[in-house]
């Protein structure tokens, strides 16, 4: 029985989270690796691109072959600030689990309303899984109950009423076929490379590119910007504080703003005390 099988049945593996860490003092931590698929981009001969295209896959491939080391857990909080300035906070679990070369990331959310939970599969060679279940205010999810398989423009929608997307979570632009190396640039007092990615076929509701600001040193991403359909900006992603715990840094704070609605959501993860 394949993963999928599983997650069609309804029965969901052990489950572990997400992990912003960096190492050392001075690095920023690897955003992308509790989301990435380790999965090569399209196949295409290298003498039809560009020296920038064939930098920008290069690049994308470095990330995508980047996967957790280990299983762990992290709760926190999604504050969501409406453009109408209505505030809003959403108690979330994110889990990760590793199992060998396949690995999944289970964000649910844990209040007593709007109980949503959405497993991002990782498979060598496969595309991204998105498996989402909603209204589990009932008390969870059954083991006969199928989850919704999202695909295509399914993904560019909010989870759980928030800024960030279904798409966002799972880093789908990374696996877009044409990725390009735009320059090297300081971006928050770091040394980055700046790519972009971009989506041939862009849905009405969904990015059209997406130009991140990858960290030199450690390959998180330090900042990133979503376009439209229309290739005007809409959403800003940023990691936004810090905190040293047993030794290591880690991402305390991410905020991701559309800067078309005015709306924003933070994610902020409970981190022990030194």
């Amino acid at each position: 029985m394949t993963v999928h099988d599983k997650f069609q049945m309804g029965g969901a593996a052990p489950l572990r989270g997400l992990g912003f860490r960096r190492r050392g003092s001075t690095a920023l931590p690897l955003v992308a690796v509790i989301l990435f698929l380790a999965i090569g981009a399209p196949a295409q001969t290298t003498n039809a691109l560009s020296d920038a295209e064939i930098q920008g896959r290069r690049l994308a491939q470095q990330l995508l072959e980047q996967q957790p080391a280990t299983n762990f857990v992290q709760n926190g909080v999604l504050t969501i600030r409406a453009s109408k300035g209505k505030r809003s906070e959403i108690p979330v679990q994110i889990q990760t689990l590793v199992q060998g070369p396949v690995w999944q990331v289970d964000y649910e959310t844990t209040g007593p309303s709007n109980r949503v939970r959405l497993i991002v599969l990782h498979e060598p060679d496969r595309p991204n899984g998105y498996y989402l279940w909603t209204g589990l205010e009932g008390g969870g999810i059954e083991t006969d109950r199928k989850a919704a398989t999202l695909s295509g423009k399914e993904i560019m929608k909010p989870f759980a009423g928030s800024d960030f997307w279904v798409a966002d979570l799972g880093l789908e632009f990374f696996h877009w076929p044409e990725q390009k190396v735009l320059k090297k640039e300081i971006k928050r007092s770091r040394g980055c490379t700046v790519l972009e990615s971009i989506n041939p076929n862009p849905p009405t509701n969904g990015y059209s590119r997406v130009v991140s600001w990858i960290d030199g040193e450690t390959l998180g991403i330090v900042q990133a910007e979503a376009y439209d359909a229309g290739g005007k900006l809409l959403k800003e992603f940023e990691p936004k504080s810090f905190k040293k715990v047993n030794g290591q840094w880690e991402l305390q704070e991410m905020e991701i703003r559309n800067v078309q609605t005015g709306s924003r959501t933070r994610l902020e993860f409970d981190l022990p005390k030194e």
